[in-house]
Parts: structure tokens; sequence; C-alpha cells
């Protein structure tokens, strides 16, 4: 059996120990559920930490190296507009799925949830307060390259990345060569690494799983099971729409393509974390042919503008509030909502739990109640494995596509 096999096994039996030690904590000792999954999540901190450490220097060093081995400024512009295309017009057709779906289903108009307390969503109504076209413009442009490492800011470094890749690759080789080669050798360093530490995955992902069972068992799901249906229905409906495009473009490649990410997509549906694959996506999308250089251009620049579930994730959101507190809103109102969402959710990517903080400053320009968040943190977790598992997805398609237009996609490095 390949390794990549047994990981996607070990990841799935982690998930189901996850689900069953969660609910025999919850059923059994309902007192030690608190203290337990604070402990036990501590396994699916350690892993993303693990990921994040090396998030930062990978996205630098490849960005720079793949830009920098362009040395064409017009094939940069070239394939960059090609990725800015795909991903406005992925956003669009993501938040208009949603749209289109709440306004069919109306999950909040039949389902019945309890009232939530509102202290639990404060901490995200004061964090959408403060956006502003002020905040968009220091989130995206670094003050320091090294504050933004220390914070993790992807899309800062990609803006810093970039304008270093472009003034390397008009430097000339005699110069630009000895800095590349250096970069280049620490992104494939960096890569072995990741390696390692997938091999982690299967605890952080029992952490993960266990913590969120054990507190809320499995009585949540009657709750929501209304909203969860729907959401997931919805998803289902987008990677129907993404895979249909993807065949469009790959053909029968894109049954191998989905064989070499299913591990990644397995990861970022048990630990709601996109960020946590992308070091694993960087290898997988160069082993299946794409150029290097393109993949290392085009999936950082795809997780700060291309998080297609998210998307699609707010507009099915902010229209379920608006329906539970009966507030009616006419087309052209969810249109303009749409609009906004599109522009506003570019701007803080990278922040955590970017989302919700997006459609609690919706919903306040909307007159729509932000504290009916509160409503839907309960099962956000949840939601969030779908919607991670999709920006996955997104990205991958992304690149591979950008690569076919280019001429840049070749066989296969290795076989499965």
């Amino acid at each position: 059996m390949k390794g990549q096999n047994k990981l996607f096994i070990a990841i799935i039996i982690a998930l189901l120990l996850g689900v069953g030690i969660g609910g025999i904590v919850h059923v059994s000792y309902p007192d030690s559920a608190e203290p337990f999954s604070k402990n036990i999540k501590l396994l699916g901190t350690v892993f993303i930490r693990l990921v994040q450490m090396i998030i930062a220097p990978l996205v630098f060093t490849t960005l720079v190296v793949g830009i920098a081995k362009m040395s064409d400024i017009k094939m940069i512009g070239r394939v960059g507009t090609k990725a800015m295309l795909w991903f406005i017009s992925a956003s669009l057709i993501s938040l208009f799925i949603g749209l289109i779906l709440v306004n069919w289903l109306e999950p909040g108009h039949v389902t019945k949830l309890p009232i939530q307390d509102v202290a639990s969503a404060d901490e995200l109504l004061k964090s959408s307060k403060s956006f502003s076209m002020e905040d968009f413009v220091k989130h995206m442009i670094p003050k320091s390259l090294f504050e933004a490492f220390a914070t993790n800011e992807v899309l800062q470094i990609v803006v810093f990345a970039v304008m270093f890749g472009v003034a390397l690759a008009n430097l000339g080789e005699e110069y630009a060569k000895p800095v590349v080669k250096l970069f280049d050798i620490i992104a494939h360093a960096i890569l072995k690494m990741v390696g390692y530490i997938m091999w982690f995955a299967p605890l952080g992902v029992l952490g993960a799983i266990a913590a969120v069972v054990a507190i809320n068992g499995f009585e949540i799901f009657k709750v929501y099971a209304i909203y969860l249906r729907d959401f997931f229905f919805a998803i289902g409906v987008l990677w129907l729409v993404l895979l249909l495009v993807g065949y469009f473009i790959l053909g029968n490649r894109l049954f191998d393509l989905l064989k070499r990410i299913k591990e990644p997509l397995l990861i970022a549906f048990s630990t709601t974390s996109s960020e946590a694959v992308f070091p694993k996506l960087v290898e997988e999308l160069e082993k299946f042919g794409c150029n290097s250089r393109v993949v290392s251009f085009i999936l950082p620049l795809g997780y700060s503008f291309n998080l297609d579930g998210s998307m699609m994730y707010m507009t099915f959101a902010s229209i379920f509030i608006a329906q539970i507190y009966g507030i009616e809103m006419t087309l052209g109102q969810q249109i303009t909502m749409l609009l906004v969402l599109m522009l506003t959710s570019k701007g803080i990517a990278g922040v955590p739990r970017a989302s919700l903080v997006i459609i609690v400053a919706t919903c306040s320009m909307f007159g729509i109640p932000p504290e009916g968040i509160a409503l839907i943190l309960p099962i956000d977790h949840f939601c969030d494995m779908g919607r991670s598992m999709t920006n996955v997805l997104g990205n991958t398609l992304a690149t591979t596509a950008v690569s076919k237009w280019e001429g840049q996609l070749t066989e296969p490095l290795d076989k499965i």
C-alpha cells in the first residue's frame, strides 16, 4: 500500500475514533466534557501550528522563485490576468449558488432554533465594527515583511513576494540566479518537511473532532438538521458545477487529480483549515504535472482571492439569518448584498473566522440584526468543514486550469 493511501486510511480511522471518543465523553462523562475538550483539542492545535510554521516561508520562496523564473513580465501579467478572471468568475458563481438555494430551500423559515446567548458572538461583533477601507489597505500592504511573516499574513507576503520576484526577474541572470537557486533549495527543503508533518495529521483530526463532539454531542445535529441538510446540499451543487467545469478543461485527467488531492481534501474537512493543506497541495499539483512556476504563483493568490466554499456560505448564512428574523429582502437588495460580499471578502483573507466577521458586517449594513450570528455559531464548525474542503477544491482547479491554458500542464511526474 502506498504511503499516501496509508495516511488517508489513518485519517479516516482517526475521524471515526474522534466521533466515538467525543460521543462517549459527552454521554457518560458530561461534567468532564469541557476540560477533556480543552486538552484533546491540543492535538489539533499542534498539527495546525506545525503547518502554519512552514506556510509563510513556503509561500514566499515558491512565489519569488516562480515569478523570477518566468523572467518575462508579459507572461506574469498574462498568468495573473487569467487567474483573476477565474477567481472573480468562481466567486460570483459561488455567491449566486448560495443566494439561489437559500431562497429556494428557505431553511430560516422552517428551522426551529433555540434562543442563543448573544454574548457568544461578542468577539465577532467587535471585529466587524472596525472593518473599513483603511483596514482593507492595511491588511493588504505590509508595514514590515517580518511582521507579515510573524503573523502569517499570507496576502501581505504575496504582495511583497510578487514585487520582489518581479524585481529579481528584471535584474538579469547574473545577479538573480544565485538568489533564485537559494530560494528554490529552501522551498524544496520545506516541501520535504511537509512529508514529516502530514503524518501528524491523524492525531490532529482526532483531537479536533473529539473536542467538538464532546461539547455538543449528537443532539446538535437534530436541532440544526434542516440548516445542515440545506447547506451541504448547496455545497454539493457547487461541487457539481466546479467538477463539470474542471472536466470540461481537464477531461479524464480530472479523476487522476481528485485521487491525488483526496488526502488534502480530507484533512481540510477534518481540521476545518484549508491553510493546513497548502504545502501538501503544492507538492501534489507539481506531481500532477502543473508547472511549478504557475503553482507557486497561482496557489498563494488563490488562498487570498479564491475561497469558493466561504463565498457560498456567506450569502447562504446572511439570508438565513434574515429569514429567521422574518426580514424580507427584495431581489435588488440581495444582488447588492452579493456584490458587497464579493468586494469585502477579498479584504480580510486570512483573518481567523473571516467568513463570520464578513457576515456580521454585511448583516449590519442591510438592517439584519448582527446578533443573529449567535444562532449559527454552535454549528459553524461543521459548516466550516464543508467550506474548507470546497476552498481546497476551488484552488486546485484554478491552478490546474491556468496551467492548461498556458500550455504548461505536462504528464504526471509519477504514477499513482
